[in-house]
């Protein structure tokens, strides 16, 4: 049967899975990652063939003392090209001593700076009392031309300075205002680097500054490095971002994490939604870089179920969440299955709906829209991509009415407007910026949006 990604969740409409946990098979003492599988309903209608959607969520609680934590080993490469002159310089100035004073004496620092060229101007040490870290800052000023690939590439040999040192969290942020013009500089060069860095255990967050960075650079850079992506308009939000991106690389509770989902007998499994996970037969997978404390993340599974009689019970998918514990430095491994139940009363059917699972499904398909939308606009075809922003709204609507789902219908008409403006105006640059980072965000569960006032 051929299948579209974008699926219609009219033919979804009677689909989703009960929740059934199993015992961890190795936990740390403080519990580090939970693992649920749910659906978007929990009874489906006996005697047909549904779609549903699974979704395997990683719960990680907060680390039990902030001092318990791993220490960090962090770069920052920042741009300090012509364009980075006066206020943006200062700033970024700023909140690098910010982020500085945030990091105790034993985490590992270093500073990158590039133009045309690529200076380690703070090669990685020891914080220790970060007074000389902190003037050599300060001492940065403004240069040429956008090195960006040389620059990331450099920033990720210092910190391979400690990379066999399992304690460490390893994390590169990358500041730009500019479009990259010296040496590799398509988004497809960086989204390779990008991935090469994250099976070193590297995760890179992009910051673009202003108007004239390229959005899809810095969001596929970030996206397939599993790190973080800001779009921001105000070089004064700065040290706010940068105190957002710390509280993150200071709160690790999971690293190396991989997921394994194996579907039952009688359960196809069809496409991820939302992330770039893999699925080979009856399984799925999905790698991450690390989970950060006190934050859900998600993966999200179509699948199809085939029909079963009213009473019937069948399980639909275990899920292993494998990850090392920072702390540690232990393989763990923590287990979940999900069971579904038939039904042909269609009240039961509709009752057993899981809101919050509907809803994350809503964001994402929404946020797979919009990036078809952008592809569309780009190519001067900005009716097509309102009318397909439409269609996947009009879908959407139905959920959300036959579930009387209040967030799924705030979704459909922030949605409706989108469309309108689309099919008006297109897609300005301060738009297209903020289309961009915040689908990477949804993509990727990340908790702290652009900084686009």
């Amino acid at each position: 049967m051929k299948h579209h990604p974008l699926f219609s969740f009219a033919a979804a409409l009677f689909s989703a899975v009960s929740l059934v946990p199993l015992v961890a098979c190795a936990k740390s003492d403080h519990d580090p990652v939970r693992l649920r599988v749910e659906l978007d309903r929990s009874t489906l209608p006996a005697g047909s063939t549904e779609r549903a959607i699974v979704k395997i969520a990683f719960d990680a609680p907060r680390l039990p003392r902030p001092e318990a934590r791993p220490p960090v080993n962090l770069t920052l490469v920042l741009d300090h090209s012509g364009s980075m002159t006066g206020e943006k310089i200062q700033q970024a100035k700023h909140a690098a001593i910010e982020a500085v004073r945030r990091l105790s004496a034993d985490d590992i620092f270093s500073l990158v700076i590039f133009d045309n060229n690529v200076d380690t101007l703070i090669p990685a040490r020891r914080v220790g009392s970060g007074d000389a870290i902190e003037a050599q800052i300060r001492s940065i000023g403004p240069g040429g031309g956008t090195a960006i690939y040389a620059g990331v590439t450099q920033g990720a040999s210092e910190l391979r300075k400690h990379i066999e040192d399992r304690r460490y969290v390893h994390r590169l942020i990358l500041l730009s205002d500019g479009l990259a013009n010296v040496g590799p500089s398509t988004p497809d060069e960086l989204g390779r680097l990008g991935s090469a860095l994250v099976q070193e255990g590297i995760s890179v967050t992009t910051m673009g500054v202003g108007l004239d960075y390229n959005e899809d650079l810095m969001a596929r850079l970030a996206q397939r490095s599993d790190g973080n992506t800001y779009f921001v308009a105000s070089s004064g939000d700065l040290p706010k971002i940068f105190n957002t991106e710390l509280g993150d690389v200071l709160n690790v509770v999971a690293r190396s994490v991989q997921l394994t989902i194996e579907f039952s007998d009688g359960v196809r499994p069809l496409a991820f939604v939302g992330r770039e996970g893999v699925i080979r037969g009856q399984s799925g997978e999905l790698t991450l870089n690390q989970l950060y404390g006190g934050q859900e993340k998600f993966a999200l599974v179509e699948v199809e179920i085939t029909s079963a009689r009213a009473g019937e019970k069948r399980e639909i998918a275990k899920a292993s969440l494998s990850f090392e514990d920072p702390l540690t430095q232990r393989r763990l491994t923590t287990q979940a299955q999900g069971s579904v139940s038939f039904s042909e009363d269609r009240r039961e059917v509709v009752a057993s709906a899981n809101a919050k699972v509907q809803a994350d499904y809503a964001v994402n398909l929404t946020a797979q829209a919009k990036d078809s939308a952008v592809v569309l606009v780009d190519s001067n075809r900005r009716d097509e991509a309102a009318k397909q922003l439409r269609a996947r709204n009009a879908e959407l609507k139905k959920m959300a009415t036959t579930y009387n789902n209040a967030a799924v219908l705030s979704v459909v008409e922030s949605n409706a407007k989108e469309a309108d403006r689309l099919e008006r105006d297109g897609l300005d640059n301060v738009a297209r910026k903020s289309y961009r980072a915040e689908n990477a965000q949804t993509r990727s569960q990340q908790t702290s949006g652009s900084y686009s006032r």
